[in-house]
């Protein structure tokens, strides 16, 4: 550490650097010679640093007592004297001494910057620079994450038991909205869920489809803003036969209910990105309702509804924070193209970077890519070849829940559970092992154990709470349970 550094320490008493320019406010960098080093500013938050390549710790949190508010070509010396015997004391021995990390601050930030220092351990020394840049990057969009955070209040208590990775399958008791206002904003990685059909069963009753559609408008807001950036929300829902009781509340005022196109319209309002809807074929109907009795005549036969949509919606929020390149972590970069609706791309600028194209463009990445290119991910989360086979078309035959036996019994005590193998799919294909999975209509609770059972934190709310039996017969012995009340 102390070796790496070492090229970086500038003249001591105050001297200005030959050649040494600051530009803040364009770059957000300290551009030095080209023999030396560029540093960035030393605002990044380090607490999470977790590899066992490193063993960082944070010495202290404070505002620097020095500044350096200059211009790029002004003379730094007449604006902020820096006392030799911090430069010298950076040059010695790493120590505890704060005074040895007061020279970034002295030299690079502002009053205003809340500066977090760090210190290497007695004897570790720096060697591999990929690491390096990775540790910082990562570093990098936490800190990001963690001010985005701060801007909307959430529950500690709740927040603490849903990021305990140590319990992977937990049910909230509480009414969805009310629990999704309390949940930490862009806290959580993968959405999965199937909402209450309008007025389909005893426990889903509105005056009309207005008011319907208004409730669900408000949830899925506040889904949108707890799903983190970039992430995915795979929504199952089916059309229903019914009135919508705007025009009239008689028998005659029914009519097929498009739900999948109206919660298209939804999410898209809020902000979702459509990308997909997965016709689920639930197989050969069982139902004569369709044929009108012994009708066989034009205006009188229609098919029987035998489908439901598995709706894919991606969350793009427009972020213009500059993030660091991912192969020198160097901040010089310029925006460049969307590649998505929503995902700001940049260009790497510096020209010492070790990845350059063959027309010497550099490397061009976004928020997205952090996570879609990171090959650790990528190796620990591979899906196999075989389910994403089964999944190539978007028509997927899959056999609905068996609920009632042959005496009439509900096996599971739930009207309208869904099959495993939607938040199945929703899990492997959206999500990565110890992410956080949750669904807002927990029901049964299928998607939480099936989270849980592939490596995942699977979360579910429900408010009906003569389902608990049930749910705790259904998920099993590992269930983790929160009461919520408002």
């Amino acid at each position: 550490f102390k070796d790496m550094v070492s090229d970086m320490v500038v003249e001591p008493d105050g001297e200005n650097p030959e050649g040494m320019t600051v530009n803040y406010r364009d770059q957000g960098i300290n551009v030095f010679p080209e023999d030396k080093y560029k540093i960035m500013k030393v605002t990044l938050d380090i607490e999470h640093l977790s590899s066992s390549d490193y063993n960082f710790r944070i010495l202290n949190i404070k505002y620097p007592k020095y500044t350096a508010r200059v211009n790029s070509g002004e003379n730094m010396a007449q604006f902020s004297i820096v006392s030799g015997f911090l430069t010298d004391t950076w040059n010695s021995e790493i120590s505890e001494d704060e005074g040895t990390y007061s020279v970034l601050s002295a030299y690079y930030n502002y009053d205003s910057d809340l500066t977090f220092t760090i210190q290497a351990n007695a004897g570790y020394e720096i060697s591999n620079v990929e690491n390096i840049v990775k540790e910082f990057e990562k570093c990098y969009y936490d800190f990001v994450k963690f001010n985005y955070q701060q801007q909307q209040k959430y529950n500690i208590e709740l927040d603490n038991f849903i990021s305990n990775k140590n319990e992977t399958q937990k049910v909230i008791w509480g009414d969805c909205l009310s629990v999704l206002q309390q949940l930490k904003t862009e806290s959580i990685h993968c959405m999965i869920t199937s909402p209450p059909y309008y007025n389909v069963r005893d426990y889903a009753q509105w005056n009309n489809i207005n008011d319907y559609l208004n409730d669900m408008e408000t949830i899925i807001r506040e889904c949108y803003r707890v799903l983190d950036n970039h992430r995915v929300f795979v929504f199952n829902v089916g059309d229903v036969f019914d009135n919508d009781n705007l025009t009239t509340t008689s028998t005659w005022g029914k009519r097929r209910l498009p739900l999948g196109a109206y919660f298209i319209t939804l999410f898209e309002k809020v902000g979702f990105t459509f990308v997909d809807d997965i016709i689920w074929d639930k197989g050969e109907v069982q139902s004569q309702r369709h044929k009108n009795g012994d009708k066989p005549f034009p205006f009188f036969q229609y098919p029987m509804n035998c489908y439901e949509h598995i709706l894919v919606f991606h969350k793009h929020r427009n972020d213009n924070t500059r993030y660091p390149c991912p192969v020198c972590g160097c901040l010089m970069v310029n925006g460049n193209a969307y590649s998505e609706i929503g995902i700001k791309s940049w260009e790497c600028k510096n020209k010492d970077c070790f990845a350059r194209s063959a027309a010497n463009r550099g490397k061009r990445f976004s928020a997205k890519t952090y996570f879609t290119q990171n090959t650790k991910l990528n190796n620990e989360n591979t899906i196999d070849k075989d389910f994403i086979y089964s999944w190539r078309r978007d028509i997927k035959k899959i056999n609905p829940v068996i609920k009632i036996n042959s005496k009439g019994e509900n096996l599971l005590g739930h009207t309208a559970p869904f099959p495993r193998e939607i938040p199945e799919f929703a899990i492997q294909m959206f999500s990565y092992k110890n992410e956080i999975v949750l669904d807002p209509f927990s029901g049964i609770g299928t998607s939480l154990r099936t989270a849980g059972e592939l490596g995942r934190i699977g979360i579910g709310i429900e408010r009906d709470l003569s389902l608990k039996d049930n749910v705790r017969k259904y998920v099993g012995i590992y269930l983790k349970e929160f009461n919520y009340n408002e």
